[in-house]
């Protein structure tokens, strides 16, 4: 049988530890394969390669969720001590005003709310247009 003539030209050079390349030599050993350039050739052309995609317009709004939650998190925070100085209230005054410091809490908790209502909009829209 006539072997076909090779238009390889082209030399690609690799470097390997002595680990790695025991590790190619005992996987080109249990093949099949005439050659180790055979065998490496057979590796990189029918396997496929993962790539990754990262979408840098929606880094913006990562950014904007990192801020959002760590603000949802202070607030979180604050409603805990409130309530914790309600339960220990000595006096009505105490009490009643710790109920005025929670009623302004939960007005800023709706608003961050709604925030991140807003946000996850933006972000569905964007990811719906991908």
């Amino acid at each position: 049988m006539k072997k076909e003539k090779s238009n390889r030209n082209r030399n690609v050079t690799l470097r390997f530890t002595m680990q790695e390349y025991s590790q190619l030599k005992d996987k080109f050993t249990a093949s099949t394969c005439h050659g180790l350039s055979e065998f490496i050739r057979k590796h990189l052309f029918t396997k496929p390669i993962v790539t990754t995609y990262r979408n840098l317009s929606l880094d913006d709004l990562m950014e904007e969720t990192i801020v959002l939650t760590n603000e949802l998190t202070a607030i979180g925070k604050n409603i805990n001590q409130i309530a914790k100085k309600i339960n220990t209230a000595d006096s009505f005054f105490e009490f009643k005003q710790e109920i005025s410091i929670l009623n302004i809490e939960k007005k800023m908790l709706f608003r961050k709310i709604e925030e991140i209502r807003s946000h996850t909009q933006k972000i569905a829209e964007q990811w719906l247009q991908l």
